[in-house]
């Protein structure tokens, strides 16, 4: 893993080169998927069928779609009991967390008169989507629960869940329990662009949504910006990253088992150490060779090293932290001494992870916060899913005649400033009409 020292020209172009991959979508790809969102719209469930057969299920069945109950009641059968243990624990956290987000409807008289407020009222229905992971050999049942969970915890009443079926026209069992558990009122096998498809146009079998979360490829992605507006969607998603801020206290092992714990995600993703200790910096570069020799996944975690890998020695933590904000990292880890001193100097970021024993795959299962977080630099102002994604919120006016009276000439006074004199005529014409009845 290639260091440079900070600041220079090289530590400069390759920090540029990191941070400015963004998530570019081809052209010939958003054309591809503009074709298929076309065609699920105009053919339904016909089309999805078509779509699984050719890329996922050859002899997949238009009454498959929909998960039976008897597929939930076997999938229970084939999962472990420490599986369910596990499974428990995080959805319990989860809830528990996402609980404390939840708003509520308010209404104040401060105004003489007047009577304001905001309703807070959930979506209808929600879809969540979650990947196939190597054809369902690598369930994301995390996935399962950071998608589900808001969303029954913001009320709303339908929540489905799409995802690829296997070869063989299933899905998942420990996918199925984990959907179980959350609370999904359905589950439905269809995967990428024509998945997103049929959740926002809704199909023969699959109801139309109007809010879709959760993470995918790139022809999902594309789906969801291409369809948002027609339907609310979370956030339009990059690959993987990570930015650790360690000094002379850290853990170089520590360090490179986190890094790949992200490289290994994808090739694009981003694993980036910055330190003001050189022992460190060379401690945390050969750690990392050796422990990308006994990774599953280390050809992936190899080639996101080798093109988006960096280990940045700075004069001082200052020049880190503003490196840290400016990079806007989606999980920022703080592995020096006494962090909690420093979270006020953290302005962007979409999780911070704080402490040695604190690694962010803590916060991708159990810990609570939601692990879908912005990326590519969006934590300067977008923020980690929430229950906020799946509620409206209603605004709320009344105005006694008396209260009118009062700010009815400024009213009429703006609108005319604008040209808009239809809106300064609603309300001259109940002015008249109070003045009439000896009001004034």
């Amino acid at each position: 893993m290639k260091g440079y020292s900070f600041p220079s020209t090289a530590a400069e172009k390759r920090l540029e080169q990191i941070v400015n991959r963004g998530l570019h979508i081809r052209k010939k790809d958003l054309s591809a998927v503009q074709k298929i969102l076309e065609d699920v719209k105009k053919n339904g469930d016909q089309a999805v069928l078509s779509y699984a057969r050719r890329f996922d299920a050859p002899g997949f069945k238009i009454e498959s779609l929909r998960a039976t109950p008897e597929e939930f009641t076997q999938a229970r059968t084939r999962v472990s009991r420490h599986f369910l243990k596990a499974l428990k624990l995080a959805k319990n956290q989860i809830e528990a967390f996402h609980r404390r987000q939840l708003p509520s409807s308010v209404i104040h008289t401060e105004r003489t008169g007047t009577l304001l407020g905001q309703l807070v009222r959930p979506a209808d229905c929600a879809g969540v989507y979650v990947p196939g992971g190597a054809g369902g050999k690598t369930p994301l049942v995390s996935s399962v629960l950071m998608g589900i969970i808001p969303a029954k915890i913001a009320g709303v009443k339908q929540v489905v869940m799409i995802t690829p079926p296997t070869s063989d026209g299933s899905v998942n069992p420990h996918l199925l329990v984990a959907a179980e558990t959350a609370g999904a009122d359905a589950v439905f096998k269809a995967g990428s662009a024509w998945g997103i498809a049929a959740l926002a146009f809704g199909t023969q079998t699959i109801p139309k949504v109007d809010v879709i979360v959760g993470p995918g490829n790139i022809y999902v992605t594309a789906a969801k910006k291409l369809l948002a507006g027609e339907v609310g969607i979370d956030m339009i998603a990059g690959p993987s990253e990570i930015l650790i801020l360690a000094d002379n206290t850290a853990n170089p092992d520590f360090i490179a088992a986190d890094l790949l714990s992200q490289a290994e995600h994808d090739a694009l993703a981003s694993a980036m150490l910055i330190t003001d200790s050189p022992g460190v910096a060379e401690g945390v570069s050969k750690a990392v060779e050796i422990r990308l020799k006994t990774l599953d996944r280390k050809a992936i975690a190899r080639k996101s090293i080798e093109r988006f890998g960096l280990i940045l020695l700075v004069p001082d933590m200052e020049t880190g932290f503003e490196l840290a904000n400016r990079i806007a990292p989606e999980h920022l880890e703080l592995l020096i001494e006494d962090p909690m001193a420093h979270l006020s100097q953290i302005r962007h970021a979409g999780a911070v992870f704080i402490g040695p024993f604190s690694p962010e795959p803590i916060g991708d299962y159990v810990a609570g916060p939601n692990h879908v977080l912005p990326t590519a630099g969006t934590a300067r102002f977008a923020s980690a899913l929430s229950v906020e994604h799946f509620l409206k919120k209603t605004s709320l006016i009344y105005y006694s005649r008396e209260a009118f009276l009062r700010e009815a000439e400024s009213v009429i006074r703006l609108a005319d400033i604008e040209g808009l004199s239809a809106h300064s005529g609603s309300v001259r014409v109940r002015l008249d009409t109070l003045k009439k009845e000896g009001y004034q």
